[in-house]
């Protein structure tokens, strides 16, 4: 009987323990913010981080989106726009595409976080690039992180 009361309380206190440490909120969840990474400079961005910058629109496929200029966002993350070499877009399944400056420093580029008329779709998830004119697969969709090339 001492044994069985011994497991007993080691179980419970090994699930007060996991119970305690599942209620703190993770410092980046993937999906939930947005890293602006390269060299030193890592700087993570919420949905109401992106609002309170500078917001402009662009369309593609017949789609306005409101967002954040990528190079005015780059520049708010610690970067000199004209000196990045190049940026990465990374999306939550590991999906990437890089940018040279002729398109990530275009007026119209921007890191989406909702459309004009209403939220992303459930497909566009909390963040996605917007390159009107590019190809569907340059419109990085479920952006997690950009990554910057000096």
């Amino acid at each position: 009987m001492k044994h069985i009361s011994k497991l007993l309380l080691i179980f419970i206190a090994i699930s007060l323990a996991a119970c305690s440490a599942a209620s703190q909120p993770a410092a980046f969840e993937p999906g939930s913010t947005l890293l602006v990474s390269g060299g030193e400079i890592k700087k993570s961005y919420s949905r109401a981080d992106l609002e309170a910058l500078p917001a402009s629109q662009a369309d593609f496929l017949d789609v306005t989106y409101r967002g954040v200029v990528l190079s005015v966002l780059l520049q708010d993350a610690g970067f000199d726009p004209q000196q990045v070499k190049a940026v990465k877009a990374v999306a939550n399944d590991g999906f990437t595409v890089n940018y040279d400056p002729a398109q990530f420093l275009r007026p119209d580029f921007l890191v989406a976080y909702a459309q004009a008329n209403g939220e992303l779709t459930d497909k566009d998830g909390l963040f996605r690039i917007v390159l009107p004119g590019a190809e569907g697969k340059q419109n990085v969709r479920m952006l997690v992180e950009v990554q910057v090339i000096q």
